[in-house]
């Protein structure tokens, strides 16, 4: 493979630099902060305020910009195999901080629009934070992550769950202080200063990714895991490493169950998310009860994550499906039974053991099954998929309650889908380990 090299050659560097690769990926994934969810619900109240939308229209054109993005999110995964984690990530670097700049302006880009058009209605303001919500979930949420994320997956194979462990707790602890740090910026800078602070942070990381972020060790004659490669290392891959295209990856069991149960955790853990005060309060708790879930919750979810992250080095994949499965199980129970004193701890368990293991599935799981080749390609179908499941998963909850005066119909329906993955995950084996 032709040694590519873009402002100095990593095989020179006097360690592994993989491991700088998970730095600065972490640092990407960091960025994307502003395209999710616990980055843009610190806004809410003072954008709704300043572009005179209830709360319902600011929510919707959240959903909509989010279910927007879901639809574009696999061609960005193709776009990570044919140009490179570094100009994919940086494209969407750009493309976040400019999205940032621009929202910091759209009350005024608002008005202006009304005024030209001598029409006062609120489905101006409701287009524009639409468009930016879905350039925020798209650039943010989606490619960025993906990229990063991904970059990582080709710089190792046998450490893989080692060094997503790193990365993965410092993300969730980076995202838990998040939004205090971002209401310090809005309380000192106003909501609009604060969007273009953030923008900028975005332009700096745009050139840390260009100038650090790098696609394959192979490129510079480096093997995933560190070493360098020999001359006859081609002719000594293994079957188990074939790289399978996006069509046979699609065509397979096993990718749909993965990504059905990855989806099922993004949508079960956002609609809960979202209504989680109405939820404890259908049932007679607090609202501080509800707010203090949260807590123990992380808690679970990152023991949870750094355990199997380590182990899914040595340990089937499917034993960690499965171990999902059971969690998605408890937790949809929980909710059924949330008016039972032990229906918060089942919450706790259920959604803290699907929760962490979410971190651990949806980096580790498309490389080990699929190979690396077509990585962005299969795991961009999979994050539509979760993006997707993410964007319906309020309004769901929300008719569920509206409509038949319960959230335990959720519940019922989460538990007997799991059922379904239960059936289904029998025979979802690894097409690598088949082959041999």
């Amino acid at each position: 493979m032709k040694d590519r090299r873009v402002f100095f050659n990593p095989a020179k560097f006097p360690f592994f630099y993989g491991y700088a690769i998970v730095l600065f990926a972490t640092l990407g994934i960091w960025s994307s902060l502003p395209g999710q969810t616990v980055g843009v619900s610190t806004f809410t109240d003072p954008v709704i305020k300043s572009l005179q939308l209830n709360r319902d229209l600011f929510s919707t054109a959240y959903m909509a910009g989010t279910l927007l993005s879901s639809f574009f999110i696999s061609a960005a995964g193709r776009w990570f195999d044919k140009y490179g984690a570094r100009k994919v990530a940086f494209a969407s670097a750009m493309v976040l901080s400019l999205s940032l700049f621009v929202a910091s302006y759209s009350h005024i880009i608002s008005g202006s629009i009304q005024s030209a058009l001598s029409f006062e209605h609120w489905s101006i303001p409701f287009s524009v934070i639409t468009l930016l919500f879905f350039l925020f979930r798209f650039s943010g949420q989606g490619v960025l992550t993906l990229s990063s994320r991904n970059m990582v997956m080709k710089w190792f194979d046998r450490y893989r769950g080692k060094v997503n462990a790193f990365t993965a707790l410092s993300v969730a602890l980076g995202f838990s202080i998040s939004p205090l740090l971002i209401d310090k910026l809005i309380q000192t800078y106003q909501w609009d200063g604060a969007w273009r602070i953030m923008g900028a942070t975005l332009l700096i990381m745009a050139i840390v990714i260009l100038v650090f972020y790098r696609d394959n060790p192979e490129q510079y004659g480096l093997k995933p895991d560190g070493g360098k490669i020999n001359s006859d290392d081609d002719n000594k891959r293994e079957k188990k490493d074939r790289d399978f295209t996006p069509s046979e990856a699609f065509a397979t069991r096993v990718f749909w169950i993965y990504s059905l149960m990855l989806a099922y955790n993004s949508f079960f853990i956002t609609g809960f998310t979202f209504h989680v005060v109405s939820v404890f309060e259908s049932v007679g708790y607090e609202r501080s009860q509800a707010i203090s879930i949260f807590v123990p919750l992380s808690v679970v979810s990152v023991i949870v994550s750094l355990t199997f992250n380590f182990l899914s080095d040595k340990i089937y994949l499917k034993t960690l499906l499965y171990i999902m499965i059971g969690g998605g199980f408890i937790a949809a129970a929980g909710l059924t039974m949330l008016s039972i004193s032990y229906g918060i701890y089942m919450i706790i368990v259920g959604l803290g053991i699907s929760g962490g293991l979410f971190s651990v599935l949806n980096a580790v799981a498309w490389p080990r099954l699929f190979g690396r080749k077509h990585l962005g390609a299969v795991s961009g179908k999979a994050m539509s998929m979760v993006v997707f499941a993410s964007a319906l998963a309020p309004i769901l909850f929300s008719l569920s309650y509206t409509r038949l005066d319960t959230y335990s119909a959720v519940g019922l329906v989460a538990f007997v889908f799991m059922i379904f993955m239960l059936v289904g995950a029998l025979r979802a084996n690894n097409p690598r380990l088949l082959q041999n």
